[in-house]
């Protein structure tokens, strides 16, 4: 964020890690897919670093923990319909709000900011959580994994709300907690900000290339307002 650049219009923001704690729904969904398959129930160290790439991955993933690419694959059409089962039956049961997520949403948009929620969650999933933990208000526009042909880090997702929103990506700040926001984000030539307690896939925060770590979303508003007063 260079002091007397163009002022920042619009945030995009990620959902699992950023917003939400979503591990114990994911804990749920999939140790209910692993009973249907008579699979011992997995916990919650090994599903965090799983978590970030899309649901297909996921799955895999998973079920690599018991069973060879062969086998994987005469399973999986059967493995995520389960799976998908039971997330739409418990989502939002555990997930939990992070610490300065309403507050830091209402800053955002107290300053101005058009916002988008982008995430690798299905559609299906994301929207209703959104809506469930007060959320859906905050933002204009939602994306999810399945709702554009790619996916972060694929910039496409980002570069789809840069033009809904009629933006230049340098307009535009992503925030999110790992290196798919990030890469997703140098790909579109926007910003991006990290948050620290997020998944990443079980890295360290401080290897993502970003503009910055910031503690909380409210924290993210106050960058953003900082980098906004020096506009040209």
């Amino acid at each position: 964020m260079r002091p007397g650049a163009a002022a920042i219009r619009a945030a995009i923001i990620d959902l699992d890690g950023t917003m939400l704690d979503t591990v114990p729904d994911f804990e749920l969904a999939l140790n209910g897919m692993r009973a249907e398959f008579k699979l011992a129930p997995i916990g919650q160290d090994i599903i965090k670093p799983m978590v970030g790439k899309g649901s297909e991955k996921l799955i895999r993933d998973v079920l690599a923990l018991d069973y060879d690419a062969a086998r994987i694959d005469a399973v999986f059409d059967e493995a995520m319909a389960s799976y998908q089962r039971h997330y739409l039956a418990i989502n939002g049961e555990r997930s939990v709000l992070y610490e300065g997520v309403l507050e830091g949403l209402a800053a955002l948009r107290d300053l101005g900011l058009r916002l988008a929620c982008v995430t690798n969650k299905p559609i299906a999933f994301a929207t209703p959580l959104l809506a469930q933990k007060g959320l859906a208000p905050f933002f204009e526009l939602v994306y999810g994994g399945d709702s554009l042909p790619r996916k972060k880090p694929d910039p496409l997702p980002l570069l789809q709300v840069c033009a809904d929103f009629d933006l230049a990506p340098s307009a535009v700040v992503a925030i999110g907690d790992s290196s798919n926001d990030a890469e997703a984000a140098r790909a579109a030539r926007c910003y991006v900000l990290t948050v620290p307690y997020g998944y990443n896939h079980g890295r360290p925060v401080q290897d993502i290339d970003s503009d910055g770590i910031v503690n909380s979303l409210l924290d993210a508003a106050e960058l953003v307002r900082a980098h906004n007063s020096t506009e040209n």
